[in-house]
C-alpha cells in the first residue's frame, strides 16, 4: 500500500516538472508574438488608409459626374423656362419645337410641364400624362413646398428623387416663369416643372456598371434637416465604416457614402506578410520546442505505465461489476476431456441445485427445450469442428418447469497446455423477449389503428370536399380547384342554377327536391367533356370548369342541351315536376385574369340570364361587365350616399279637382348625386333592391316628409296629409310599425301608398292584417299606380284603401281617346261606389285637369301644377300660390 503511494506521488511530481522544460519556448513564442503582431497592425493601418483615399477619390469623381449630369439637365430646363417665361403660353407650338430639342439636349428628362397662376395647362409629351392636365400645385400639400420657394425666391428649386406616378423615381426641377417687360420689370406668372429620371441619371453617370470598384449608397436630406430612408444603394454600407461626401441640390443635400465593392481590406497583401511572419517565427520556436519536448518524454513514458497499472486494476472490477448486475454466467468446456465448468450465476441460471458440486455436458443437454435441442446440439458441435465464434440462443426448462430464453456465445482457443477448449457466456434474455412479442404485437395493433385511420381520414376528406347528396364536388373542393389552376390555362366556367326549384321543394317537400338535384347532376356527367370539373356548389347551384380549349359555341351547346334536359318533366310520386334551368357561362385566360374573375364573370352571365327571363344561356361579354362595373359604383355610391346624407325627399303637391287647392302632398326620394346631379328613383333603386337597403331609404323619406309636413305648418301652410311610398316587404317588418309609433302624427295626417302592381297572391291574410295596424295607428292607405298591374277587384275590396291613384299611363290618352275616358270613368264610378277617394296622377295639361274633375275624380297629381321640388321650394311655392295665376 505504502509503496503504491508513494510512486503516485512521483509521478505527480513528474507531470509537474515535465513543463519547465518549456518556458524558454514560451517567453521567445511570447516575445515573438508581440513583434510580429505589432508590425502587422503598422502595415494594416498604413494600407487602409491607402485605400480609404482611393475610395474617397472615386466617391468624388461619381459625385462630379452626377452634379455635372444633373447640373446640365436642370440648366437646359431652365433655358426653356426662361425662353416660356418671355415669350407666354400662348404658343403652344413654339414651346412644343423648344420641348423636342430640349429632350434631345438632355434625354434624362422624361416630361416638362407649364404651369400659368400654379395650374398646369400644358404637359410634354402628353401621351401618358393626360391626368396632370388641370392640376393646381397649391391643391397638392407634397409638392405645395418646393412651388412656394419658387415663388418666393424667384430661383428654380430641384428636389427628389420621388416616387413617380408612372413607376421609377426621379428630381423634380421647378423654375419661375418670369416675363420682363421693355422697362426691365419682372412679372412672375407661373411656373415650370421638369422630370428628370433617376434611372437615366444613374446609367449615364456609370453608377449603374456592371462591375463598380467601389459600392455607392445615397439619401436625401431637406433644407429643414429631415433625412430620408436611402434612394440608392445598400442601406447595410452604414455599418461598414463609409466614406462620405455630399451632393448640394440648393433646396435638398445629398449625402453620398461609399465602401469597396470586395469589403475593408479585401485586396490587402496583408496574408502574404503574415505567412512571412509565421514562418520566421516557427523557425525561432521548432528547435526549442523540439528540446523541451525531449526533456518530456521520460516523465509521459513513467505517466503511461502507471496509467497502464491503474486501468487494469478498475477494468477488473468493472468487469466483475458487470457480470454480476447483467446475470451473465461464464463457462468454459474443455473439449479434450469433454468436461464443463459454470460459474456460480450459470448454476442460478439452470437451477442447479446446491447439493450438486459439478456440472457436465448432460446437464446443460438435459435442460435444453425438446424443440430446441437438436438445433443448439448441432451449432455448438460446429463451432468445436470449425474453431470457429459461437453465436446462438435458446430455451431451457429449470426443473420447476419454469421456461427461460438463453443467448449464448463463446470463442475456441487452446491454452498453454496445447489442450483445446471453449470459453462463453450465457445470458437471460427472457424479459427481452417477451417484451419484444408484446412490442410486435403492439405493432400490429397499432398499424391495423393506423390503416382504420387512413380509411376514416380519406372517408373525411371525402365527405369534407363533395356533396353528400349528388356525389359531385362542393363549395370547398370548387375553391381548391380554382387555386389550383396553372397560371396560363384556358379555362371555362358554366353556372348553373335551377328555376322553379324552391316551387318543388315547398310543395312536394325535400324529397322531390333531392330527387330533381340527383337528376340534374346525372344530366351534367352526361353533357359535359371528359376531365371538365362539376361542382354543386349551394342548393340549387353548380358549377362546370372546362380545360378543353373548345370554343365559346361547343360551350353553349353544351348549356342549350342541359337547358332542354332540365326543361323535361320528372315523376315523383305520380306527379309531374318541371323545373328549368338558367346558365351563364365565360371563358378566359388566367395569364390575363385570375380563375375566380372567370367564375364571377360566369355568375354575371348567370344573372342577366335571369334577368331576361330565365331557362335560357347567356355568355359573358364585354357589355355585360361594363354593366356589373356600373352596378358596383353605383351601388358603392349608394353606400357612401347614406354617410353623406345624399338621399333627400322632394315634394309633388296634390290638388283638389274642384277648389284647385293644395289637400295633399307625395314625398319622393331623390339622390344628390356629387357627380350625376339630381336622380330620379328609376336610377338607383333596383340597385338599392339588390343591396337590401329600399327599407332604410323608406324611413329617411317619412323621416323628412313628417319634418316638412311640421315645418309647412309652423310657416302657417296648412296641407291636411301627405302620403309616402312603401313596398309591401315594409309591411312586413316589425321596425317600421315601431318607427311610425315613435313619430307624433296627427290622425289621418300620413297616407302610405302601396303599388297595386305588387302580387298579393298568397298573402292576402298577412297584407291585410298589416294594413289594419296601420289604420289602427291612423294611416291612411293608398293603392298606387292602379289600372297597370295585376292585383284582382277583389283584392282591391279586401284591402279597402282610403284612396286610389290611376297610374299615369291610363290618364294620358284621355283628351284624344273616348274609350280611354270611358276606361277611367269605370275606375272613378267603382271607387266612388266603396266610398274610396279617386287620385289622378300624370296631369299633364288643364285639359286633362278639366276632363278628370268631370269625370269625378277627387284630386290631381301633374306636371300642368307643378313638378316635385325640395323643401324650401315647397314652402315657397304653397306660399304664393303661383298656379291659381295660370
Amino acid at each position: 500500500m505504502g509503496g503504491k503511494a508513494t510512486g503516485g506521488l512521483s509521478v505527480k511530481r513528474i507531470r509537474k516538472t515535465a513543463y519547465l522544460h518549456y518556458v524558454p519556448a514560451l517567453i521567445a513564442a511570447v516575445t515573438i508574438a508581440l513583434f510580429a503582431g505589432y508590425a502587422d497592425w503598422q502595415r494594416q493601418l498604413g494600407a487602409h488608409e491607402a485605400e480609404v483615399a482611393a475610395v474617397s477619390q472615386e466617391l468624388t469623381l461619381a459625385k462630379t459626374k452626377l452634379d455635372a449630369l444633373i447640373s446640365r439637365n436642370v440648366a437646359i430646363a431652365q433655358g426653356l423656362a426662361v425662353d416660356i417665361g418671355n415669350h407666354g403660353a400662348s404658343d403652344e407650338k413654339h414651346i412644343q419645337d423648344l420641348v423636342s430639342i430640349v429632350f434631345d439636349l438632355a434625354p434624362q428628362i422624361r416630361n416638362i410641364a407649364v404651369a400659368p397662376n400654379m395650374k398646369v395647362s400644358m404637359v410634354f409629351p402628353l401621351k401618358g400624362n393626360e391626368d396632370v392636365i388641370g392640376l393646381d400645385y397649391n391643391e397638392v400639400p407634397a409638392q405645395r413646398a418646393a412651388v412656394l420657394e419658387v415663388m418666393k425666391t424667384g430661383e428654380p428649386v430641384v428636389t427628389g428623387p420621388v416616387d413617380l406616378v408612372q413607376g421609377g423615381k426621379g428630381l423634380i426641377a421647378r423654375f419661375p416663369l418670369i416675363e420682363v417687360d421693355e422697362k426691365g420689370r419682372k412679372t412672375l406668372w407661373g411656373i415650370a416643372s421638369a422630370v428628370i429620371e433617376m434611372s437615366r441619371i444613374y446609367r449615364d453617370s456609370g453608377l449603374r456598371i456592371a462591375d463598380p470598384d467601389i459600392q455607392i449608397m445615397m439619401r436625401s436630406r431637406s433644407k429643414d434637416g429631415d433625412v430620408t430612408v436611402p434612394f440608392f444603394g445598400d442601406p447595410a454600407i452604414f455599418a461598414n465604416h463609409p466614406v462620405k461626401t455630399t451632393l448640394s441640390l440648393g433646396y435638398d443635400t445629398w449625402e453620398m457614402y461609399a465602401i469597396p465593392s470586395d469589403g475593408w481590406d479585401a485586396g490587402s497583401d496583408q496574408a502574404w506578410f503574415r505567412a512571412a511572419l509565421l514562418v520566421i517565427s516557427l523557425a525561432l520556436l521548432i528547435p526549442l520546442i523540439w528540446a523541451g519536448r525531449l526533456m518530456s518524454d521520460r516523465q509521459r513514458h513513467m505517466e503511461a505505465l502507471q496509467d497502464r497499472e491503474d486501468q487494469l486494476g478498475e477494468l477488473s472490477q468493472r468487469l466483475e461489476l458487470a457480470l454480476e448486475s447483467s446475470g451473465i454466467g461464464v463457462w468454459e468446456f474443455n473439449i479434450s476431456e469433454n468436461t464443463l465448468s459454470w460459474d456460480e450465476r450459470m448454476r442460478e441460471m439452470y437451477n442447479v441445485p446446491a447439493d450438486q458440486l459439478e456440472c457436465g455436458y448432460e446437464d446443460w443437454r438435459n435442460a435444453l427445450h425438446p424443440d430446441d435441442r437438436v438445433s443448439a446440439e448441432r451449432r455448438f458441435d460446429d463451432a468445436i469442428n470449425k474453431g470457429s465464434d459461437y453465436s446462438t440462443s435458446f430455451r431451457v426448462v429449470t426443473p420447476e418447469g419454469k421456461l427461460r430464453h438463453v443467448k449464448a456465445m463463446g470463442s475456441v482457443y487452446v491454452d498453454s497446455a496445447k489442450r483445446r477448449k471453449i470459453i462463453g457466456v450465457n445470458w437471460d434474455v427472457t424479459e427481452d423477449i417477451v417484451l419484444q412479442d408484446e412490442l410486435r404485437k403492439a405493432k400490429s395493433q397499432t398499424e391495423l389503428q393506423n390503416r382504420h385511420l387512413m380509411q376514416a381520414k380519406s372517408s373525411m376528406e371525402h365527405a369534407a370536399l363533395h356533396d353528400a347528396l349528388t356525389g359531385l364536388a362542393n363549395r370547398r373542393f370548387l375553391d381548391k380547384c380554382m387555386q389550383e389552376i396553372p397560371i396560363g390555362s384556358h379555362i371555362t366556367v358554366l353556372h348553373i342554377d335551377l328555376d322553379r326549384f324552391k316551387e318543388i321543394n315547398d310543395t312536394f317537400g325535400h324529397a322531390a327536391g333531392d330527387l330533381i338535384l340527383r337528376e340534374t347532376a346525372r344530366n351534367l356527367r352526361n353533357l359535359i367533356h371528359d376531365g371538365d370539373f362539376l361542382a354543386r356548389i349551394g342548393g340549387d347551384e353548380f358549377v362546370v370548369i372546362s380545360g378543353v380549349n373548345n370554343s365559346d359555341k361547343d360551350y353553349a351547346s353544351v348549356a342549350n342541351a342541359l337547358v332542354e334536359a332540365m326543361s323535361r318533366p320528372i315523376i315523383f310520386e305520380g306527379h309531374e315536376c318541371r323545373v328549368g334551368a338558367s346558365i351563364g357561362f365565360a371563358s378566359g385566360n388566367t395569364a390575363s385574369e385570375p380563375a375566380g374573375q372567370i367564375l364571377i364573370n360566369a355568375d354575371i352571365a348567370l344573372y342577366e340570364a335571369k334577368r331576361r327571363g330565365r331557362n335560357r344561356v347567356e355568355p359573358f361579354t364585354e357589355r355585360l361587365r361594363q354593366v356589373a362595373i356600373h352596378n358596383k359604383r353605383i351601388a358603392d355610391d349608394i353606400l357612401r350616399a347614406f354617410e353623406q346624407d345624399q338621399f333627400v325627399a322632394y315634394y309633388q303637391p296634390q290638388f283638389c279637382a274642384q277648389t284647385r287647392e293644395i289637400n295633399g302632398f307625395e314625398a319622393l326620394v331623390r339622390w344628390i348625386h356629387p357627380e350625376k346631379g339630381l336622380l330620379a328613383p328609376d336610377a338607383f333603386l333596383q340597385i338599392a333592391e339588390n343591396l337590401k337597403v329600399v327599407s332604410t331609404i323608406d324611413a329617411l323619406v317619412l323621416e323628412q316628409a313628417h319634418q316638412q309636413f311640421l315645418r309647412l305648418r309652423a310657416s302657417g301652410v296648412d296641407i291636411p296629409k301627405f302620403s309616402v311610398n312603401l313596398s309591401a316587404q315594409r309591411l312586413k317588418e316589425e321596425a317600421l310599425f315601431e318607427k311610425i309609433a315613435s313619430m307624433p302624427l296627427l290622425p289621418g295626417s300620413l297616407s302610405v301608398e302601396l303599388l297595386e302592381s305588387i302580387s298579393f297572391e298568397g298573402d292576402d291574410e298577412e297584407l291585410v292584417k298589416q294594413t289594419d295596424r296601420l289604420r289602427d295607428m291612423g294611416i291612411d292607405i293608398e293603392i298606387d299606380d292602379f289600372g297597370t298591374g295585376h292585383a284582382s277587384i277583389l283584392t282591391l275590396l279586401k284591402l279597402m284603401p282610403r284612396r286610389l291613384k290611376i297610374d299615369r299611363e291610363l290618364v294620358f290618352p284621355i283628351v284624344e281617346s273616348s274609350n280611354q275616358r270611358a276606361l277611367v270613368r269605370s275606375i272613378i264610378d267603382i271607387g266612388r261606389a266603396r266610398g274610396i277617394e279617386i287620385i289622378a296622377e300624370g296631369v299633364e295639361t288643364m285639359q286633362h285637369a278639366v276632363i278628370l274633375r268631370d269625370l269625378g275624380c277627387h284630386s290631381l297629381q301633374g306636371y300642368a301644377f307643378a313638378h316635385p321640388m325640395s323643401g324650401q321650394e315647397f314652402l315657397n311655392f304653397a306660399r304664393k300660390r303661383p298656379w291659381l295665376a295660370a
